[in-house]
């Protein structure tokens, strides 16, 4: 299995060994306890439940309490589910740290990007706005956003004002830089989304 949870620490730069600049991405990247094994036999298909993050007990419902009582386990914030070739492999209360990642070349990292708040057409959507002069009154606005007579309503997904940003968004084939196992931190070339302190879904690229 070669996916983590992780949380983005911030972005920093290095040098690789031709001295060239590179702009890193540095996540801290487990470890994390397998919480359930979901088997063939039972669940129909083969996959592990990691946890990362830790939250007090008291902070939990009763069925969520359970379920770590019943691998043996404190309680952790966040819950992903990975799917493996062969789940008879793992137990649960294994710990997976980022060495899982040792030989990837590259990985897909998913997470919830920057909220922006409630935002206008020009900077949500890159609308160009209206004439700034010749007496027009329309800078911003929507304008026409469907007909009269048919099909007299809105159609879904109209481009409109509304909130942006804060979606889970995917990064894919980002370059792995660096592995520092002993510090669980894993080193990507560029961006990954959110903000410092996101949570992070990091696994390799098909």
């Amino acid at each position: 299995m070669q996916g983590l949870i992780g949380k983005k620490i911030g972005m920093t730069s290095i040098f690789d060994k031709d001295g060239s600049q590179v702009n890193v991405s540095v996540i801290l990247l487990g470890p994390c306890p397998v919480v359930q094994v979901k088997t063939l036999k039972k669940e129909k298909y083969g996959a592990v439940q990691l946890g990362f993050g830790d939250v007090k007990a008291t902070k939990l419902k009763l069925a969520s309490a359970g379920h770590f009582k019943k691998a043996n386990l404190p309680a952790y914030k966040h819950l992903q589910e990975f799917r493996v070739d062969n789940a008879d492999e793992f137990t649960p209360g294994q710990m997976i740290d980022v060495s899982v990642f040792n030989g990837v070349e590259r990985v897909d990292v998913t997470g919830k990007t920057k909220g922006r708040g409630f935002a206008g057409l020009v900077k949500r959507h890159k609308f160009h706005g209206g004439d700034q002069t010749h007496g027009s009154k329309s800078h911003a606005v929507a304008g026409s956003i469907g007909s009269s007579a048919y099909p007299s309503r809105v159609m879904k997904g109209k481009r409109m004002a509304g909130r942006m940003g804060y979606e889970i968004f995917t990064v894919k084939n980002l370059k792995v830089v660096e592995i520092d196992v002993e510090n669980n931190l894993i080193l990507v070339r560029g961006a990954v989304p959110g903000a410092a302190n996101t949570i992070l879904r990091v696994t390799a690229s098909a």
